[in-house]
């Protein structure tokens, strides 16, 4: 059953359904600001346990730069609907087939950023096909698997999903951490109860089978950097999933722009989104077209 879309969209901004070729995904849409030169498209795809929202703080800035930005809920994320139970359709290489087919329905090449998770996703999208991406920003998205602590975290929440309901795996991670911790990075979401919502929106089976490719992700930087695109690799000044110094190596295998953003961690398009947003735009503005 598709979930209706709850979540309210950041001013400006419309939420709605994209229809593909590949079904429907939430997305929200924002375009640029009034009595701004219009300079492209960002798609913004989410990482583990995230959604759209995590880019609210985003929208704003980068409209008042020129950029329309669409952020979309994956597969089996939040209001994007999916399997509960059969893990096939959230393969990677299946969620790389579901960008593409959500930049042939927004009609126009596009900057494509991942956060996460979703910087796998969309290097995957990009070595299946890059003419459809004016380039690749990777938001604290590493060269291959997650750290060790990480991994025990991953592990930790698969032996919860298969002895417990959403709900309940819910309430148990709500008894380990103080709330605003709990349910992803989305300070755009709003209270506990929206993010209670949003997890139990997301479907087992989309973590299990996306928490299972952060563990055994391969190194194909060197597979990447053969690709005539622009690559930015952008993270905060401390990441536990991907180790800073980690990630400053894999922007110099890729010939990458590099932004750290000061007093950011894992989230900088949460934890500093106007700062995030300017690294992101003075990047797209520098490429031709």
């Amino acid at each position: 059953m598709t979930v209706s879309i709850r979540f309210t969209p950041p001013p400006g901004a419309r939420a709605y359904r994209l229809d593909t070729a590949r079904g429907a995904f939430a997305v929200v849409d924002s375009p640029p600001a009034d009595g701004a030169e219009p300079r492209g498209v960002a798609l913004l795809v989410p990482g583990f346990t995230g959604s759209k929202e995590d880019f609210h703080l985003l929208h704003g800035p980068l409209a008042a730069r020129g950029y329309r930005t669409v952020a979309v809920d994956g597969r089996g994320q939040n209001e994007s609907d999916g399997p509960a139970q059969d893990e096939t359709p959230y393969a990677q290489e299946e969620l790389a087939r579901d960008v593409h087919a959500q930049v042939t329905a927004l009609g126009t090449p596009v900057h494509l950023v991942g956060h996460s998770l979703g910087g796998q996703i969309s290097r995957a999208a990009v070595l299946r096909d890059a003419s459809p991406f004016r380039s690749l920003t990777l938001v604290a998205s590493g060269p291959a698997h997650i750290s060790e602590s990480q991994r025990q975290r991953v592990e930790l929440l698969h032996d919860a999903l298969a002895a417990m309901t959403m709900e309940q795996v819910w309430e148990a991670i709500l008894a380990m951490g103080p709330p605003e911790e709990v349910g992803g990075p989305a300070k755009g979401l709003g209270g506990l109860e929206l993010r209670r919502l949003r997890w139990t929106n997301h479907k087992p089976a989309q973590l299990l089978a996306t928490g299972r490719q952060l563990l055994v992700e391969p190194d194909r930087v060197a597979e990447l950097a053969a690709v005539p695109l622009p690559f930015h690799v952008l993270s905060g000044a401390y990441d536990d999933t991907w180790p800073v110094p980690l990630l400053d190596a894999m922007a110099d295998r890729l010939g990458a722009r590099r932004t750290i953003v000061p007093d950011a961690e894992h989230s900088p398009n949460v934890d500093q989104p106007q700062r995030t947003a300017d690294a992101l735009a003075d990047f797209w503005d520098t490429l031709p077209g």
